[in-house]
């Protein structure tokens, strides 16, 4: 997780500070930043599948290496295309490591305190790729080549894949693994992948084309109209599927809280890249700052989340659904401060106190929500699970920063143009709604009592033991008395 947030984090540094011809065309598809999030999202769903089916070692081993060797190429490339393509299929490598990372967890940490406090360190090192990434890509960017900027993620990744095959204990084999090849492939729910990709990529494209097109354009409806009817064919696809199948597997939703944990694992990425989005490009385009400045500035967000990681021992304490909430409302009180942040003298006053809360609730919300969703899953599924968290998380990001985005360049054509605060203060004040809405239905729907973890042995979360354990009651209840 570190390296995929690393690789990100460098790259997004890098996108206003970049001296040769080809990555000043990059900064022209800063949309194709936002789709490529998405699509990411979606192949940790597929990924995760991998993950329940292959061994999860082998599957991060692979991940980092080959996200090693397109980062290589990458730094070489000096073509506006096949760079674009590169960064894609090495953001598709990255995402074979997250769900397999955290199936490995689950596997080596069967108690649920000890498993609760490894995924509250694995969320820290996220943190700490995340600042480090903006710090070093910024170095990079100022002082050297930009190249350095993929060369160096090779240069993590690589290593790191040597030292997995001997570090990482061998895992159990299970019953998919003795599968033949074919029947493991056909085991992927392509299709299924193909038709969501597709249809999240034209809703994102609908919602950043909409500020400049005209929401009523053909341009905005079409895609939108489109990517909502591919959706639903996508859910109702799902249902068609044999569950060892499909890659988001209906009963998933039915168990106990997962649905609005979803929910509120669409929160967090999405505040932190509305923070990354809007101040980097503030404070370096309109209040020229340098970008190991802004890097710099950005300091306090990777120091507290890391420190917050470690709070995934309260879960033993305190139920997951108080800690969830009193990080919704520091998320709040965050968020209002942000609006207020209007110029650079705002940054000690305004902008340091809401870093602090936003991010130890956004902090919060991660590990907690990540060590209740696989609290209450069974430990066949932590790959699909854990793709399927990540996949929120990625998804969230995504959606809402093209929401963002919308919101500000709509804001700014009548309202003093993007050197004005103005357009970023309304698009904070649509995150308030977004976390006060989350808070709402975390309250509402969150359930207390139905906190377990379903095993493998239960019926609800085993669809042959489901069929046996309806048909013995069947039986047992036609039997004459």
């Amino acid at each position: 997780m570190s390296t995929s947030l690393l690789r990100r984090e460098e790259i997004r540094s890098s996108l206003h500070f970049l001296p040769s011809p080809v990555p000043r065309r990059v900064q022209q598809l800063s949309s194709v930043f936002r789709h490529s999030i998405a699509h990411r999202g979606l192949e940790h769903d597929r990924n995760g599948k991998i993950s329940d089916i292959y061994n999860p070692k082998h599957a991060f081993i692979a991940g980092a290496a080959i996200l090693g060797i397109f980062s290589i190429g990458a730094g070489f490339v000096r073509d506006k295309i096949t760079l674009i393509v590169l960064r894609a299929l090495s953001g598709i490598a990255a995402s074979l490591t997250i769900p397999s990372a955290l199936t490995l967890l689950v596997n080596l940490f069967p108690d649920e305190h000890e498993q609760a406090r490894a995924i509250g360190v694995f969320g820290g090192c996220g943190a700490i790729g995340n600042v480090l990434g903006l710090i070093i890509g910024a170095i990079f960017v100022q002082f050297a080549n930009w190249s350095w900027v993929f060369w160096f993620v090779a240069l993590i990744a690589i290593p790191i894949s040597g030292l997995c095959t001997i570090l990482i204990p061998p895992q159990l084999k299970t019953d998919d693994e003795d599968k033949p090849a074919g029947a493991k492939w056909k085991s992927l729910d392509l299709v299924g992948i193909f038709i969501l990709t597709v249809a999240l990529i034209l809703f994102i494209f609908a919602m950043t084309s909409g500020s400049s097109s005209g929401w009523a354009s053909a341009r905005v409806l079409a895609p939108l109209v489109i990517s909502v009817f591919m959706i639903i064919g996508f859910f109702y696809y799902e249902t068609k599927l044999p569950i060892e199948i499909a890659a988001v597997p209906p009963r998933t939703w039915f168990l106990p809280n997962f649905a609005v944990l979803f929910g509120i694992a669409l929160l967090p990425y999405f505040w932190w890249t509305t923070i990354f989005t809007i101040f980097t490009t503030l404070w370096q385009q309109v209040y020229h700052w340098s970008a190991i400045t802004t890097a710099l500035r950005m300091l306090p967000l990777g120091v507290l989340a890391f420190a917050t990681s470690f709070t995934g021992g309260l879960s033993r304490i305190i139920s997951p659904k108080w800690i969830l909430l009193f990080a919704q409302s520091i998320l709040i009180v965050a968020t209002i401060l942000l609006h207020f942040a209007d110029g650079p003298d705002k940054y000690f006053p305004f902008v340091v106190p809401a870093f602090i809360l936003g991010t130890v609730g956004a902090m919060l919300t991660y590990t907690h929500t990540n060590i209740a969703i696989f609290r209450t899953s069974p430990s066949s599924m932590a790959g699909t699970v854990g793709a399927i968290f990540n996949g929120a998380l990625q998804l969230g990001s995504a959606v809402g920063i093209s929401a963002v985005s919308s919101i500000e360049t709509s804001v700014e054509k009548t309202s003093g143009g993007p050197t004005s605060y103005a357009g970023r203060a309304a698009a904070f004040w649509f995150v308030l709604g977004v976390v006060c809405l989350e808070a709402v239905s975390l309250a509402v729907f969150y359930r207390v009592e139905a906190e377990h973890k379903a095993t493998d042995n239960t019926p609800e979360s085993n669809p042959e033991k489901l069929d046996k354990f309806a048909t013995q009651k069947t039986s047992t209840e036609e039997e004459p008395v």
